[in-house]
């Protein structure tokens, strides 16, 4: 069996930078990296290659899965803040954090993404407006390197690496134990491997099989959320005053009906909605490119609703995962209904689509998404639709398209430490499969944090 010194499951944002700085930092550590997916060559989802029109439930998904993780494959926005996209702040300090992201965006700008705008909400107009139509804008930085410029960036951060990181690909890490020495971990292929630190950096989509390995080692979790919505679609030009301006707004409203709390995410102008396998449920999402010729005429954005359960239910990913099989279930994929059509109370069919003036970016099946969204979770989306419609207007128009379901799938919260450190000695877990950070810059963030302390004990 081959030793190493540390063994990272999952080379998702997390990973990379945790590979990244630990081949900057001169360290003595053997290190080795597992993923289910493919190396970042290999990635590419059949709709794009025009192989097929829908989903066909790729295992792995190539989207979700491979070097990069889901982010590869993502519009490559970087958000720089600790009001949204998790708690990294609440382990390291909030300056830390801060600092972490920063530094994660000027490694990013050196490989690559130094012409890419970084965008700012700070003395923003916009705020003022939101403000005063019930509306709050998070304060950030983005910076928005596009799908095509994100992907050859995390070219350059494999190439930098990989002569001193070993990694292994469509390889799936089955199982853990813990030994006197550290740990072991067993392979699909029949392989194993011993270390004597651990990172796990599973992700959204290994959430499941992290939480498992928390259970099976005692280590506490906390339930966490599970955010539910539908992904709107409309003329570029409706957002084009506050995408010119913030490009990412994260705009956020408590609705009058149930004070519950609505959110937009992931706006991508000029950009096309896409699916997304999870665990081989259908759920859609959005992408946009830095190079102007592959811009559409729409923009589209997620509006979620933060499910968050007590006692005596706790599975908030069963949840999500039920209403986004309902959805595959009358859909076969992805639904997608006119504005118009739901709030008069009919579902959408081809007829109704062809008359739209707004055209679909993705082939979805026309239907009715009130069969699927449960009632309080719709209202809440229709009355932030009204909502946006005053500083956005145009927004609540009959042909804006609603794309159902996206599922924000959220790992339970795994106590761990200022160092991401769990209860056992040399146990990390960080990324979005801690359940401590739900972006980008926050996961990416959190492997240089890992990645620093264990090359101070490999020095």
């Amino acid at each position: 069996m081959k030793q190493y010194d540390i063994i990272a499951v999952g080379s998702g944002a997390a990973g990379v930078f945790l590979a990244y700085e630990l081949t900057k930092r001169h360290n003595r550590a053997s290190v080795l990296m597992l993923d289910r997916g493919e190396r970042l060559e290999k990635r590419a989802c059949p709709i794009k290659k025009g192989l097929t029109e829908t989903c066909i439930k790729c295992d792995p998904c190539h989207i979700m899965s491979g070097f990069g993780g889901a982010g590869t494959l993502s519009d490559g926005k970087y958000n720089i803040t600790n009001e949204f996209g998790g708690v990294l702040h609440e382990y390291v300090g909030r300056d830390e954090a801060i600092g972490l992201m920063e530094y994660v965006d000027s490694v990013l700008c050196e490989m690559g993404g130094s012409e890419a705008r970084l965008y700012t909400t700070e003395n923003s107009d916009l705020k003022t407006i939101a403000l005063q139509n019930n509306l709050h804008l998070l304060d950030a930085k983005v910076r928005h390197l596009g799908t095509d410029r994100n992907v050859q960036i995390l070219g350059q951060m494999y190439e930098y690496a990989k002569d001193r990181i070993e990694m292994k690909f469509r390889t799936t890490v089955e199982s853990v134990d813990r030994t006197d020495g550290g740990f072991v971990v067993h392979t699909d292929r029949g392989e194993s491997y011993a270390c004597k630190d651990l990172v796990l950096a599973t992700g959204r989509s290994g959430s499941k099989w992290q939480s498992e390995i928390c259970r099976q080692m005692g280590i506490p979790t906390q339930s966490n959320r599970v955010d539910i919505g539908l992904r709107v679609e409309l003329p570029a030009v409706i957002f084009k005053h506050i995408t010119d301006e913030v490009y990412e707004s994260k705009i956020v409203y408590k609705t009058d009906k149930y004070n519950d709390t609505v959110r937009t995410f992931c706006m991508n102008p000029y950009g096309e909605v896409v699916s997304e396998n999870t665990n081989g449920i259908v759920t859609v999402n959005g992408h946009s490119y830095a190079d102007e010729s592959k811009h559409t005429e729409n923009t589209n954005f997620a509006l979620l609703v933060s499910n968050r359960f007590t006692e005596p239910f706790r599975n908030s990913n069963e949840y999500g995962e039920s209403i986004a099989r309902l959805s595959n279930m009358l859909g076969g994929g992805v639904l997608l209904q006119r504005f118009g059509d739901l709030v008069k109370g009919r579902r959408s069919n081809e007829h109704r689509m062809k008359k739209s003036f707004t055209h679909p970016t993705l082939k979805a099946t026309p239907g009715d998404l009130s069969l699927v969204m449960p009632k309080r979770q719709l209202d809440d989306i229709i009355e932030m639709i009204y909502a946006l419609d005053k500083i956005a207007p145009g927004t609540a128009n009959e042909d804006t398209l609603l794309y159902g379901v996206e599922v924000k799938f959220y790992n339970s919260v795994t106590e761990v430490d200022e160092n991401l450190e769990t209860k056992i000695p040399g146990l990390y877990m960080l990324g979005d499969g801690s359940g401590v950070t739900h972006s980008l810059s926050q996961a990416s963030a959190s492997g240089v944090h890992v990645a620093r302390i264990l090359a101070e004990r490999y020095a």
